[in-house]
């Protein structure tokens, strides 16, 4: 049983990695004529049709395990008063996730996909900064050596062995972008886990519920920003068929990495997942026709090693 676990966490680790590595490439190719906050708002909408029947799904597979101790109403009011109990909390969420969702396409667009990609490996780093703080969780004096040894490879990958005063400015303004929502996912998804542990919501409602309240918090705050004759583009079929794409492609990649949650633990299935920078260039090199340089390879090893060795030192702590 465990083998076959492995083998289909693994499955769909695979596919998930290539799936988020397909994210900054379809992210850049964002038709001009849309605007970075209405693409952002369509593609959480797109996420949100995605996720809701997949929630139907796990709720009635959950209510059937429970048939014999409680009816449909009482699963829905419990499902429900979960929600209604972190009201505020799932709002909160859903604008942290929405300004993330702008920045990302802005992040991408000024810095590529191949430090792009680099740079929003530094989640791992923000997830100890954030759960030393916040769950008061254990820094080992190895995750901090490697935590720079990762800033070591993402600086080594943007700056091509140059200094940051001689990297081009566009890029180096879309690498702290970047990190910035680097850092704004991990408070997000450390500020859930307690929500998670208490089993309020489940994962796959949390990206429900984040999803459709960002998208409708976009598309409101838009309308009060911007002249209602924008969401003409909407009607556009190349545009349509551009941010469904987007949606599609950053949905299944969430897919994925809960499938494979579902057969691996954390650490395990964030090994599985580190790789996403090497598919990214391989994308970001034929499609996109950016240079995969020496440097960038160099920078990558470092920021692959210090991820396995960082999770590996999460998980030798939670044993």
């Amino acid at each position: 049983m465990q083998s076959e676990n492995l083998k289909k966490g693994l499955i769909f680790g695979t596919i998930g990695v290539v799936f988020v590595g397909l994210q900054p490439i379809v992210a850049i190719l964002r038709p001009s004529a849309m605007d970075a906050f209405l693409f952002a708002a369509m593609t959480c909408l797109v996420e949100t049709a995605i996720f809701f029947p997949l929630m139907l799904i796990e709720i009635k597979k959950r209510n059937s395990n429970k048939k014999n101790e409680v009816d449909d109403i009482e699963l829905g009011i419990s499902i429900l008063k979960g929600w209604k109990n972190n009201l505020w909390l799932l709002v909160f969420i859903g604008i942290i996730f929405g300004i993330n969702q702008v920045l990302f396409f802005i992040g991408y667009e000024l810095a590529g996909a191949i430090n792009g990609s680099l740079t929003q490996k530094t989640t791992v780093f923000f997830s100890l900064i954030f759960g030393y703080i916040i769950l008061s969780e254990r820094i080992t004096k190895l995750q901090i050596i490697f935590s720079f040894v990762l800033f070591l490879g993402l600086s080594i990958g943007i700056t091509q062995f140059f200094t940051l005063f001689e990297i081009n400015i566009t890029i180096l303004y879309g690498v702290l972008i970047l990190l910035l929502i680097s850092c704004l996912w991990m408070f997000g998804h450390t500020m859930t886990k307690p929500i998670f542990n208490r089993n309020e919501v489940t994962p796959i409602q949390m990206v429900f519920l984040r999803n459709s309240l960002s998208g409708l918090i976009l598309i409101l705050t838009y309308l009060l920003i911007f002249p209602i004759e924008n969401f003409k583009v909407l009607s556009d079929f190349d545009n349509q068929v551009s941010f469904i794409l987007m949606g599609a492609v950053y949905g299944s990649g969430l897919f994925c990495w809960y499938k494979t949650l579902s057969y691996l633990d954390v650490s395990k299935a964030s090994i599985v997942f580190a790789p996403t920078p090497v598919t990214s260039a391989i994308f970001a090199t034929i499609i996109l026709g950016e240079v995969f340089t020496i440097p960038h390879l160099f920078g990558t090893i470092l920021v692959i090693v210090s991820i396995i060795i960082i999770v590996r030192q999460k998980r030798s702590q939670e044993a």
